[in-house]
């Protein structure tokens, strides 16, 4: 019935696997839990993710090079064993003591069924505040109500469900294979086929807050994947449609000048404990511009 696949890159997830372990066994359906370290450095993580393994219906893979998280979803799709597949990411909580039933609950009214995220209310850590700033600033925007009317546009993958031959038709895109833009080119090739897509409200929390600097680090390579699409998502993402507009108007080079010129200020604001996302935003065009 239920596949639900977990990559993991240096993270523990024993406690995620063990909430959804608890909810399945109540629910009384065959189902399945597969965590697939994906080239995993940190042996204290892949000890402590040893523990799934005693779980019941539950199996962790470890991989000793890193594929990345689209080739890494891809292959838990096909070691999965059912007809319904959940992919969920590692850094994810389970708060509402119904997640599983809900999803059940929704597979014959679509073939993909997006539950959505969130972030806790307070940040205390002043060294994550850029992504918990932006993220919070997401969070408005994701209830299933908002969603539903863009349904394709941003697609997050971190927790949605996938009728399996469906998903077997599209699969992440191979050209993906740092982080960034694998989940919304995912939305464009589910749009361009015509698979409609189901927004609900059974988010999970999302918990796993990077550094300032790791984030603009992540950032800046989420902007290089980008670049290396060719074009498969350019028109498709505000820092593409921008300098788009930008090149049309022949000033994408005043973009570039301003970057170089200001990007240690502008850094300097990112990774204070008050960024801000105005700066933000005009970073990753300008990042963008000079690639």
């Amino acid at each position: 019935m239920l596949s639900i696949l977990i990559p993991t890159y240096d993270y523990t997830c024993y406690q995620l696997v063990h909430d959804l372990h608890e909810q399945a066994e109540r629910l009384g359906v065959p189902y399945e839990i597969i965590v697939a370290e994906d080239g995993s450095r940190s042996q204290v993580n892949i000890i402590a993710n040893h523990k799934i393994a005693d779980l019941s219906h539950c199996r962790h893979h470890v991989r000793k090079h890193n594929l990345g998280l689209a080739a890494t979803r891809n292959e838990l799709a096909e070691m999965a064993q059912y007809d319904w597949l959940l992919l969920i990411d590692s850094d994810a909580k389970v708060e509402k003591p119904d997640f599983l039933y809900t999803y059940l609950n929704h597979t014959e009214k679509a073939e993909v069924v997006v539950g959505g995220l969130y972030h806790q209310a307070i940040n205390h850590d002043p060294n994550k505040s850029l992504r918990f700033k932006y993220e919070k600033e997401a969070d408005k925007h994701r209830l299933a109500a908002e969603r539903s009317q863009h349904p394709y546009q941003h697609l997050s993958c971190f927790n949605i469900m996938l009728h399996k031959p469906t998903f077997m038709q599209i699969l992440f895109d191979k050209d993906c294979k740092e982080y960034g833009y694998e989940d919304a080119l995912f939305g464009v090739e589910l749009q361009k086929r015509g698979i409609p897509i189901l927004h609900i409200d059974n988010p999970l929390m999302h918990t796993g807050l990077d550094t300032n600097e790791r984030f603009l680090q992540k950032s800046e390579t989420a902007l290089r994947t980008l670049k290396k699409l060719n074009g498969k998502m350019e028109s498709h993402s505000h820092v593409g449609k921008a300098l788009q507009r930008l090149q049309k108007n022949h000033i994408a080079w005043v973009m570039r000048l301003f970057f170089k010129a200001f990007k240690p200020l502008m850094r300097h604001n990112l990774l204070s404990k008050n960024p801000s996302l105005f700066w933000f935003s005009v970073y990753k065009l300008g990042y963008y511009s000079t690639l």
